[in-house]
């Protein structure tokens, strides 16, 4: 996109989010030889290539470490790695000199890409902490309010997370931030869409015909059943990535994305709720829109955590039905308030 240079994108757990960051990273440095022969190969600017800051919190060390100096050492990282030395001692004043740094170094605006922004946060959640995970929102609000001022310096930023917290300085401070989330035109961003399916996973769907001693057909009409059904327009619908790679990979219909991990706060919210609609149920705009940490509703968990997705958009009013994706959901949906009382 040219329109804008800040923009956010929201997404369940392994959706693609971490590839999507990695790849517009090796985009940025130029990095041709990785994408011979694919669509955006004649499609980019090779000559013209940008210092990249790159920094996945889901790889960050704030378990063992506290936030604020696990930032700190991977800013370090990053400099080092640039041939560069930061002076400064609080990692606020850090990112503002790397930025700084970079800039200064190669003559080049600063790509800043930022995975999963809000795993602090959610880890903590995890682990029943409200007190860490409202302490690293305050540390993550500090960081982010660097942006703010280094805006001329900047030619990209791209960050990605499960949710929009709210009292994070990302959606306050940067006024020009573009949220991607609901956008119609990357409803298609992450996961596979029916023909991407076809086109890209031949060569397993035709071992998968022969494993399930199934018809190429009907194949593809149970796969569309189990694994499609995520939509954040309403009109374009796409397939879990990790449990259609799954069954490519080993081909039997089970509940692979539920089986690779279940969100604890998700479940201690379930176990506060005899019962609760969770299909067909139509929200307003700005119930997609952010989240507090205070006050968040088993439904808006059952979104962010992709256990409900976009059925139907409606405007003015701007509002959305939301319902089970497929069946792979469906089938995990039954077993969450069995999950949620094992714990």
């Amino acid at each position: 996109t040219t329109t804008g240079k800040i923009y956010f994108l929201s997404r369940p757990r392994r959706f693609g989010k971490s590839l999507l960051v990695s790849t517009l990273k090796q985009l940025f440095e130029g990095n041709k030889i990785l994408f011979k022969d694919l669509w955006i190969a004649d499609k980019w600017d090779w000559s013209q290539t940008h210092p990249v800051i790159h920094i996945s919190f889901a790889a960050l060390d704030f378990v063992e470490d506290n936030l604020a100096a696990a930032i700190s050492d991977r800013l370090h990282k990053i400099a080092d790695e640039s041939g560069l030395v930061l002076t400064k001692k609080a990692y606020k004043s850090q990112f503002e000199e790397l930025i700084e740094l970079l800039y200064q170094k190669t003559k080049q605006q600063v790509v800043i890409l930022i995975d999963e922004y809000d795993k602090p946060i959610v880890q903590y959640l995890e682990y029943d902490t409200m007190y860490q995970a409202e302490k690293n929102q305050k540390i993550l609000k500090n960081f982010y309010s660097s942006l703010k001022d280094a805006g001329a310096m900047i030619r990209f930023l791209f960050i990605t997370g499960v949710s929009k917290f709210s009292k994070v300085s990302l959606f306050s401070d940067l006024n020009h931030m573009t949220d991607l989330t609901l956008q119609p035109e990357y409803a298609g961003l992450t996961g596979y869409t029916q023909s991407e399916l076809i086109h890209y996973f031949d060569d397993y769907l035709q071992r998968a015909v022969v494993e399930t001693e199934m018809p190429y057909e009907q194949l593809l009409a149970e796969m569309q059943v189990w694994y499609n059904g995520y939509s954040w327009d309403g009109k374009t619908w796409v397939y879990n990535p990790c449990g259609t790679l799954e069954f490519l990979f080993s081909p039997e219909f089970r509940n692979y994305w539920f089986e690779s991990g279940t969100p604890t706060f998700l479940m201690r919210q379930i176990k506060k709720h005899e019962s609760f609609q969770s299909k067909n149920v139509w929200v307003e705009n700005d119930f997609l829109e952010k989240y507090d940490l205070d006050n968040i509703s088993v439904i808006q968990l059952l979104f962010l955590t992709g256990y409900l997705t976009v059925k139907e958009k409606s405007i003015n009013p701007i509002r959305y039905r939301l319902g089970f994706p497929n069946q792979e959901v469906r089938n995990s949906i039954l077993m969450l308030p069995f999950k949620a009382y094992e714990r």
